[in-house]
């Protein structure tokens, strides 16, 4: 049976992407999936040093593309968790070196050897965007309960639409439950009234994912870390698994009324 290949993505940088497709490749491989985590952002990578490997890298995406390389080659693989693997990026390259249709040719590729191929797409909504949803099956979209997170987030299901990708999922990340319940922050009915896309999880704010993306650590490999246990249930939610949801009182906050301009427009 043929592997997934699902893109990881947001508009907007800086709201968690890379990360979580570092953990949650991390916990697809725990469960027992033989898992590549896919660094597409070339000229700025940062999956490598997520995932601590960026000292075992000899080969890169760019190397597959250009033939200097077989794409076995340039994967690395995990020695904390035996089924996880790296793709990474080249750092002096830029963009333009992949075209979506060599995406699609290595996508098809990384599908016939793993179970799962996760994308980490580069911010922004040009050519890097178009390379990383080129071979995708699904696409996760990473937001954060901010308003320009959620307009660009809003923008990228319009794009990912025009493209014909159909199965979108979203991720709440960075949530913080006690400035729902104040009113201070969207609450989760709002972001999914905005956005109108099946949600997957929502990822609690967590200070201990700041130590351990420096460190090159997996907060999946963390027991005491709440990021890390939702990492694993949003895994388990993509195998099919019943996994229920982190529940929030609901609100009805100070920025109810931005729901209902995003709905306007």
């Amino acid at each position: 049976m043929a592997g997934r290949v699902i893109t990881v993505t947001s508009g907007k940088g800086g709201v968690g992407k890379t990360t979580f497709s570092a953990n949650v490749s991390a916990a697809l491989a725990e469960l027992g999936k033989k898992a590549v985590a896919v660094d597409t952002d070339v000229g700025l990578r940062n999956l490598d040093i997520v995932m601590g490997l960026e000292n075992r890298i000899v080969f890169d995406l760019i190397d597959v593309v250009e033939g200097r390389c077989r794409l076995q080659k340039a994967i690395i693989r995990d020695k904390r968790i035996a089924t996880l693997h790296m793709l990474p990026a080249a750092q002096t390259r830029d963009k333009s070196a992949v075209s979506p249709d060599a995406m699609e040719k290595i996508c098809a590729e990384l599908r016939s050897q793993f179970d799962f191929t996760i994308i980490d797409s580069p911010a922004g909504i040009e050519g890097g965007f178009q390379n990383a949803i080129a071979g995708a099956d699904e696409v996760v979209i990473v937001t954060t309960p901010h308003v320009s997170a959620i307009r660009d987030a809003d923008r990228v299901i319009g794009l990912l639409e025009a493209a014909e990708k159909h199965q979108i999922h979203l991720v709440i990340n960075r949530l913080q439950a006690e400035m729902v319940r104040r009113g201070d922050m969207l609450d989760i009915p709002d972001i999914m009234d905005i956005l109108a896309v099946e949600l997957l999880g929502t990822i609690p704010e967590d200070e201990s994912i700041v130590v351990t993306s420096n460190r090159g650590e997996l907060a999946t490999l963390h027991a005491t870390s709440p990021a890390g246990q939702e990492y694993k249930n949003i895994a388990r939610r993509l195998l099919g698994e019943e996994v229920p949801m982190s529940p929030l009182e609901e609100d009805k906050g100070l920025f109810k009324w931005l729901a209902r301009l995003f709905k306007g427009q």
